[in-house]
């Protein structure tokens, strides 16, 4: 029995993956209508109630995280009574982007220039030795865009502080970077110390939530220098399961953004794309399992549904696509869904996607990544 903390698509996804293995779940979350509830037996409880933990940790052999903010001393408690995978401590240093920074540079990894905020006039000497344009993020609990503050001029420096700082929220400042396309390397560990990786994949982002992504992403001149920054912060983490690490491209250079340390949305293309997904890799790894295949079948897109979705029978009229609905009430900035194209070709995967936006009335959402596959050099799989 496999425990998962977290109840989302990501978790849906998981159970979902592991079926076909013979593989039983158990989810808890604090939400009564955690969309994992659909496939997989759910307890509702917050996730620092250690007698719910306990029940928790007597139903299953072996847990799990689809959500990165599970408090680290909750994962803690359950590692000292069975088997957690990542570990705690490497779940406690990606929930702290100071943290986090640290380790990539420790390791020799490339970052936008960042400093510790922890008041105003640390706010005032920060913006004075990165400069602006920049970005005030909190150091915990922050994603899909939320909890930052872009910063323009130094008129900024109120607002910026009033949204983020003023409840004594410890904060980063990083230097804006004006990058040429965003990646990440969804990487898998298994409990040996054995490493795989998925081709480099770009992303396209709109309000800070993924909208697009592209695999292989064409820039695979990058892509060896990326596995290795992904192995290296793998093996020092001593980390089990799928992870994603983000990356900008800034001319040649590669900067790290940030590691999500759990199967990731940049990776949802490998469940129809690759030999073996993100989603079954990640159960493999962390119960012990040879770890499968990461190659691409071929090109894919991956285009993500958010705030709301668009007709269902308009998309399945393409026989290519691949659609996924993951059971959610629909609201803003909510992500709802998403559809997977695969092709032999960067041109048919061009004409399959084009023909998609067209049907779904998603042209603008798609003009970049189409953008992108008609920079690239023809390339067949």
């Amino acid at each position: 029995m496999v425990g998962i903390l977290g109840g989302g698509q990501l978790a849906r996804m998981l159970a979902l993956s592991g079926s076909p293995l013979g593989l039983r779940f158990r989810v808890l979350d604090s939400a009564a209508d955690a969309c994992a509830g659909d496939v997989a037996p759910l307890m509702q409880a917050d996730f620092t109630d250690l007698g719910a933990l306990a029940r928790f940790a007597d139903a299953v052999d072996v847990a799990t995280f689809d959500f990165e903010n599970v408090p680290a001393a909750s994962a803690e408690w359950l590692a000292e009574r069975l088997p957690v995978f990542p570990a705690p401590a490497a779940l406690a240093i990606t929930q702290d982007r100071l943290a986090e920074k640290h380790a990539f540079a420790a390791l020799g990894i490339d970052t936008p220039t960042f400093a510790k905020v922890d008041s105003r006039e640390e706010l005032v000497s920060a913006v004075a030795a990165i400069g602006l344009p920049a970005i005030l993020k909190t150091r915990r609990l922050g994603y899909d865009g939320k909890g930052q503050f872009r910063l323009r001029s130094p008129r900024d420096i109120d607002t910026a502080w009033a949204q983020l700082g003023s409840t004594g929220t410890a904060l980063i400042l990083e230097a804006w970077v004006p990058f040429d396309a965003e990646v990440s390397v969804i990487g898998v560990r298994a409990r040996d110390g054995e490493f795989r990786a998925y081709p480099l994949t770009r992303n396209w982002h709109a309000e800070g939530i993924l909208s697009l992504s592209l695999a292989p992403s064409g820039l695979e001149s990058l892509e060896a220098r990326a596995v290795a920054y992904a192995r290296a912060v793998a093996d020092r983490f001593e980390y089990v399961g799928v992870f994603a690490l983000e990356l900008f491209v800034h001319g040649d250079r590669l900067l790290a953004n940030e590691m999500a340390p759990r199967v990731h949305n940049s990776g949802h293309w490998t469940i129809e794309g690759a030999v073996c997904s993100q989603f079954e890799n990640h159960l493999r790894a962390v119960l012990g399992l040879p770890l499968g295949d990461t190659s691409a079948r071929g090109f894919c897109a991956m285009v993500n549904f958010v705030g709301e979705l668009p007709d269902r029978a308009a998309a399945l009229a393409q026989a290519a696509v691949h659609w996924h609905e993951y059971g959610k009430v629909a609201r803003p900035a909510r992500k709802l869904g998403h559809a997977t194209l695969c092709a032999r070709s960067c041109e048919a995967l061009a004409g399959a996607v084009t023909q998609l936006a067209s049907r779904i009335d998603r042209d603008g959402q798609c003009a970049p990544l189409l953008a992108a596959l008609g920079e690239s050099p023809s390339r067949e799989r």
